[in-house]
């Protein structure tokens, strides 16, 4: 799962590879982080690893019990539902500056982020596509030059593609998904920050709907850790 680290910088260097982990389902909700496993995978002591988890555990994203260790931290819907309540206040917030700042670039960049999201979507990539919508929206808060903004936004994302990664795919369709996008574009187009923060408004509801209604049908914890329950599709995957 890991790779080997240079000395230099340790700490913050390992919680960024766990923070990516998290982010794309390697390690789930509720899964137990045992700081010998990840020193042996990082060719590293487990003094650097204890201090990175301590760094994940300060942002919410890791919690420790005494005498057990360390966890990801996992969630129920509810809490599900308040991380993208908190999402889209930040995304609705940054609109105006988005429009304020946005250069001719900036706008191509965009757009092409969502025509990736078609391409994807329509090769059946899923798993990306579910990375590069995030990357989408990242670049919104890039351009509206917030970096407290854009610091929100990453831990956000984080935790909600870590959801996300534990019920396994939410869309029956991904290409009409990606196409969901270009109302956003055509309000950038128009440069109409009224616009641009009725159809993010609209977006991000039909998302939130999506997600949390079925995350509500599986445990925040690791099947295997509780048993009776059943796996849901990404663990049934990985079972195979």
């Amino acid at each position: 799962m890991f790779r080997v680290l240079e000395q230099a910088d340790l700490p913050s260097r390992i919680a960024d590879l766990v923070l990516r982990a998290i982010g794309d389902g390697l390690l789930r909700p509720g899964e137990r982080v045992t700081e010998a496993r990840l020193a042996e995978q990082m060719g590293t002591s487990r003094a650097p690893v204890r201090e990175a988890l301590r760094l994940l555990e300060s942002q919410g994203l890791i919690v420790s019990h005494p005498r057990r260790g360390f966890f990801v931290k996992s969630y129920n819907a509810d809490e599900l539902l308040e991380i993208y309540d908190l999402r889209e206040c930040l995304e609705l917030h940054n609109a105006q500056a988005v429009i304020a700042k946005m250069t001719d670039d900036d706008f191509k960049r965009l757009e092409a982020q969502v025509e990736l999201l078609k391409q994807l979507g329509a090769e059946g990539r899923t798993q990306e596509q579910v990375v590069e919508d995030y990357a989408f929206h990242r670049m919104l808060c890039e351009v509206g030059g917030n970096s407290r903004i854009l610091k929100l936004f990453d831990q956000i994302a984080t935790e909600l593609r870590s959801g996300i990664a534990l019920v396994g795919r939410i869309y029956d369709n991904p290409v009409e998904i990606a196409k969901t996008h270009d109302p956003i574009i055509e309000a950038l187009r128009a440069r109409d920050v009224i616009r641009l923060r009725d159809e993010l408004h609209e977006h991000l509801q039909d998302a939130t709907t999506h997600v949390v209604e079925i995350y509500r049908q599986w445990p925040a914890s690791p099947a295997e850790d509780l048993p009776g329950y059943p796996l849901s599709p990404i663990q049934q995957q990985k079972a195979r």
